[in-house]
């Protein structure tokens, strides 16, 4: 190894190039990396030479098409010293011969963050390193810190490497480069900060093995423990082992081996390397090197205070069995080492949930066995403020549904819709009944909503021959289709603009009403102040309109409010809400969202935001009654706001298409062959004639 020390890999004045940097991934780390320490002087991508990765806050990176081209265009002062490589396994080899070939004499180190580089591939790079004079890292490593330095290279320490990293006196080497970042977390428990924090990679070959890393951090005076983290895989422990029996005065080394767990199973841990090809290969032989080498056996938390006497008469260190292990095992070692700790102690580890729902069961269990309901920090507490605490619907649990379904379910004697006998709904219950039991998952609370349910359909049923979706059925009956033809049709003519208001006056009626707490939409005492709600909404939907027009851009109109037809008047009705408006008079039925839209209508035109009282359209009615039925079960959050969202839009294509079907069939009865088609006297050509 080149490298006599640790600094020798990284250190502050180290200047670093990366391959590959317009890359999603390396943009992105160069980007943290470059706020944090302002260490990369430029970067290399075929074909983006001109091109500079914008850093906010901190230094851009310019982007150069070749490495050569970058070594002659910077001055020898700002050339690297460092390269790390973001390229595809692939170019993995021809980038680090381009930089190694190309050096003059500038690089000392190279870091491959590519995975999965095959052994050949590998190999070589080894040969390219040893013959160009280099240190060359990886593959598979996640990079290295310099803590003290307040440098790095690569996505060691994420997005917060200050948050994750304080300065002290632990280096941790890890074949996991995730892991550093968790053992450098868990150690301000036991508070020891970090020297180094390093990943060497597992991939199958690792090209910077622990043999060679240990006598640096050994040497480093900075470090006073090593804690190392092991996968399964290769012989690299053995051999570092070898290599440290032979020092004088070694420091203490910590260690986790992972993977015991996979040994009796087929399970694969994740990385390239992390493959027994041996006796001494696998987790447990490694824990066997381990423990031989201590000379004392694994910690045990539950007996730990005999450890700093145990410690103190076998110095070399000493195994955890897991990982939460390792800060009282890191105080035991101080304490039999006298290593002093590099500051207070931050809070103890421990399991602090951010939610805790024991229900009864919190009173009848002994107070050790309740646990603290943690405050939740910045930004999550926002998140949860937003999506689980004041917010309704639930949030969708994402898995596997191939060949699996809520929503149905057939043993081969009973098809059930949400577990109840598809035969027995046709028995006892109806059509709209059961379809709103099949989009909401749970049956109607009060009959009258099937009821309103079903008028709904019938009112998106047809508006006239003329409508978009009809037109889309009578084309097809008149190119000869058959009638599932013309039924998709009818659906592919309906879209965001003919039927999909209904979808956004609910997204409008959830923004409104979500920050309420209304419960029951039926409940005229418990209502919020409309008024006051209609009065706010105006008032921004002015502002929004005014912004729009002196832009010069279209503004957004409130969803189904005014119709092309009904909308001569002074006051404008629709004629269909109209009569699920007195049903719903007669039979002393309060739906507050329907109460919201009229409201709604007659403040549009007292303040001044439209010139007459648009007719609340069949669209919001349908709406209306869709969320009166949904809402209890997105308070509840037995539904997901998207689904509530779709509800409109759905009733309408249900009831059209039916629609849709009639027109078919009086049109294939009645109608001519095409005669839908427009006559050419009527076609206007609005360009040029070019022949």
């Amino acid at each position: 190894m080149i490298a006599r020390s640790l600094s020798g890999l990284l250190k502050k004045g180290d200047r670093v190039a990366v391959s590959n940097i317009t890359g999603r991934e390396a943009s992105k780390v160069s980007t943290v990396s470059q706020q944090y320490c302002s260490n990369i002087v430029a970067g290399w991508a075929l074909g983006k030479a001109g091109k500079w990765v914008e850093v906010p806050g901190g230094k851009s990176i310019p982007v150069f098409g070749q490495f050569d081209e970058m070594m002659t265009q910077l001055p020898e002062k700002r050339r690297p010293t460092k390269v790390i490589v973001y390229s595809p396994p692939d170019a993995v080899y021809g980038d680090v011969k381009e930089a190694l070939e190309n050096n003059r004499g500038s690089v000392k180190t190279v870091f491959v963050i590519t995975e999965n580089v095959s052994i050949e591939v590998t190999a070589k790079l080894r040969r390219l390193a040893d013959t160009g004079n280099v240190d060359i890292l990886g593959c598979n490593t996640l990079g290295i810190i310099n803590v003290h330095d307040k440098v790095r290279i690569g996505a060691v320490g994420g997005d917060s490497p200050e948050e994750t990293f304080r300065k002290g006196s632990a280096c941790v080497i890890s074949n996991s480069g995730n892991m550093v970042n968790t053992i450098a977390s868990y150690l301000q428990s036991a508070g020891l900060g970090i020297s180094y924090g390093i990943s060497t990679g597992k991939d199958v070959n690792i090209l910077t093995p622990l043999k060679e890393l240990l006598p640096l951090a050994m040497r480093d005076k900075r470090t006073s423990m090593i804690v190392l983290y092991v996968e399964p895989g290769g012989v690299y422990e053995a051999e570092a082992i070898e290599a440290i029996r032979k020092m004088r005065t070694p420091k203490p080394i910590l260690v986790y081996v992972a993977g015991e767990f996979a040994e009796s199973m087929d399970v694969s841990l994740g990385h390239a390397g992390a493959v027994v090809d041996g006796p001494g290969t696998s987790a447990s032989g490694k824990k066997a090197l381990f423990d031989d080498y201590f000379g004392i056996p694994a910690f045990d938390a539950d007996e730990r205070k005999k450890y700093p006497k145990l410690m103190g008469a076998h110095p070399r260190g000493i195994r955890v069995n897991t990982l939460h292990d390792l800060v009282p095992a890191a105080t035991a070692l101080m304490a039999a080492r006298k290593i002093k700790s590099d500051f207070a102690p931050v809070r103890p580890l421990a399991l602090r949930p951010w939610f805790v729902e024991l229900g009864a069961l919190a009173k009848a269990l002994p107070r050790d066995l309740v646990p603290y309901v943690a405050p939740i920090p910045e930004p999550y507490a926002k998140l949860v403020k937003h999506y689980v605490t004041s917010s309704i619907g639930r949030m969708p649990n994402r898995q596997s549904m191939r060949n699996a379904s809520h929503a149905s379910s057939n043993d081969g004697a009973t098809p059930r819709v949400y577990g109840r006998s598809l035969t027995s709904l046709m028995k006892t219950g109806s059509f709209s009944e059961t379809v709103l039991l099949y989009w909401l998952g749970h049956p109607v609370t009060h009959a009258f909503e099937t009821r309103l349910f079903d008028m709904s359909l019938m009112a998106a049923l047809t508006n006239g021959p003329g409508t978009i979706s009809a037109q889309g059925a009578k084309l097809s009956a008149a190119a000869g289709n058959n009638p599932n033809t013309a039924m998709m049709a009818t659906l592919g003519s309906i879209g965001s603009l003919h039927g999909g208001n209904g979808s956004k006056a609910a997204s409008l009626l959830i923004r409104v009403f979500r920050n309420t707490e209304l419960v029951d939409p039926y409940d005229r005492k418990a209502a919020p102040n409309l008024d006051a709600l209609v009065s706010e909404f105006v008032k921004l939907f002015m502002q929004r309109k005014r912004v729009a027009k002196e832009a010069g851009v279209p503004y957004e109109k409130v969803p189904c409010l005014g119709h092309p037809v009904f909308n001569t008047e002074a006051v404008n009705y629709d004629p269909r809400e109209r009569v699920i408006d007195e049903v719903m008079r007669e039979e002393k039925i309060y739906n507050v969202f329907l109460d919201f839209y009229h409201r709604l209508a007659r403040g549009m035109m007292e303040q001044h935001a439209t010139s007459k009282v648009h007719a609340v359209n069949v669209d919001a009615a349908l709406t209306c009654v869709l969320m009166g039925i949904a809402w209890p079960l997105l308070v509840d959050k037995k539904i997901t706001v998207e689904r509530a969202v779709d509800l409109p839009f759905l009733a309408f294509a249900l009831g059209r298409v039916a629609g849709g079907a009639g027109e078919y069939l009086d049109h294939r009865d009645s109608g001519t062959a095409l005669d839908m088609r427009v006559p050419v006297s009527e076609c206007r050509f609005l360009g040029r004639e070019q022949d």
